[in-house]
């Protein structure tokens, strides 16, 4: 992708869930936010995001306060409104009644100077799950390095 730039990365989503479709959504800041953002000062973590009267508010993303913002700077821990096209959110709408999924950010982006979220229809892993995860990778690990012939 050409003119992205990647702000935060949400590294846990993909250890602890099944992502089974990614959205692109915009979201609503204030100015402060936005400087903050593009400095880097965003936390993702914790991080998810709920259907709440047929709009999609983003919640517990912590985004540090802008240090030259003084009165203009906001709760950092505020809900935030993403925006999507109304068929995308009945969509998410109908998968987030379903028992077990949830709408979790992956990463926040600047694309042709916006700031854009992608947020992942995501279900939770079980245990066993990260282990046969983290067991497929050790075992690429080992073939590769076998390959390479580097110990």
């Amino acid at each position: 992708m050409s003119g992205v730039k990647i702000l935060a990365k949400n590294k846990v989503a993909r250890h602890n869930y099944f992502i089974d479709e990614v959205y692109e959504c915009g979201i609503e800041l204030k100015g402060t936010e936005v400087k903050s953002i593009r400095m880097g000062r965003i936390n993702l973590k914790e991080g998810y995001a709920s259907v709440d009267n047929s709009e999609v508010f983003l919640k517990q993303v912590h985004i540090s306060p802008y240090e030259q913002g003084n009165r203009y700077n906001v709760d950092p821990l505020r809900n935030r409104k993403l925006l999507l096209h109304k068929s995308e959110i009945r969509k998410l709408i109908g998968a987030t009644t379903v028992k077990g999924y949830s709408l979790i950010p992956l990463s926040v982006y600047l694309k042709n100077g916006k700031v854009k979220v992608e947020l992942g229809l995501a279900k939770g892993k079980k245990l066993y799950d990260k282990r046969q995860d983290m067991a497929k990778k050790d075992a690429q690990r080992r073939i590769e390095r076998e390959i390479t012939g580097k110990y």
